[in-house]
């Protein structure tokens, strides 16, 4: 079987990549048995220096990309019909907040060397936009990590140490560095890249396109 490596670079407070995550699972999963897919999940900070009590989201929104109230509004509507159409329910009214993710993506680091990142990844995601929760508190990303799989007591020593730190910040830069600067940003087999959520049916053709493409020396 044809098989295809994609990183999935992304923050887990970016709606848009909420959505192309949710996206990608559901092609990967439609394409069973046709083709094989290593799947990783890759750190990008929206906001690396906000403070771990996090800034109200429309706020943040408002002064981060110039928006009005009422433009924060419609675009939060879009992102929810757009969430809708694939299964994923955002409740952007739970979602008080912007988060410090800095200690997330240590966890899903560590969660990749035990095998249960992608579980992680969903439930970080289901956590923070459906149920509104603070993923830079220590103790919420520990109960988190166990509903993922993932050995409680090991996670929160991960958190309590500063494990892992370097590894992301290197990462991080790796791909600021390959001019990655907004995510989801996929890069698929090491060298083709694809920007944006975009629908299940693009991730289908997107895959079997990459896995009959034949592999560069």
């Amino acid at each position: 079987m044809p098989s295809v490596t994609i990183d999935f670079v992304s923050d887990v407070v970016c709606p848009w990549c909420a959505l192309g995550a949710t996206a990608l699972d559901q092609a990967i999963a439609n394409l069973a048995g046709e083709v094989r897919v290593e799947l990783t999940y890759k750190p990008f900070e929206l906001n690396p220096d906000m403070p771990s009590e996090g800034e109200a989201a429309t706020r943040h929104m408002m002064r981060k990309y110039g928006r009005s109230a009422e433009e924060v509004a419609s675009r939060n509507e879009m992102v929810i019909a757009r969430g809708q159409a694939i299964g994923f329910h955002f409740d952007l009214e739970r979602r008080s907040h912007f988060y410090n993710t800095f200690d997330a993506h240590r966890l899903l680091f560590w969660a990749l060397q035990e095998g249960r990142q992608r579980e992680l990844k969903k439930v970080l995601l289901r956590a923070y936009f459906t149920d509104g929760e603070n993923l830079s508190d220590h103790e919420t990303l520990v109960r988190l990590a166990s509903e993922a799989g993932l050995d409680a007591a090991r996670a929160g020593g991960v958190l309590a140490t500063g494990a892992f730190a370097k590894e992301v910040r290197e990462l991080e830069a790796f791909y600021r560095e390959r001019g990655i600067h907004s995510v989801p940003a996929l890069v698929l087999n090491g060298r083709h890249l694809v920007s944006g959520s975009q629908s299940v049916e693009y991730y289908e053709q997107m895959l079997r396109q990459m896995a009959q493409a034949p592999a560069e020396a």
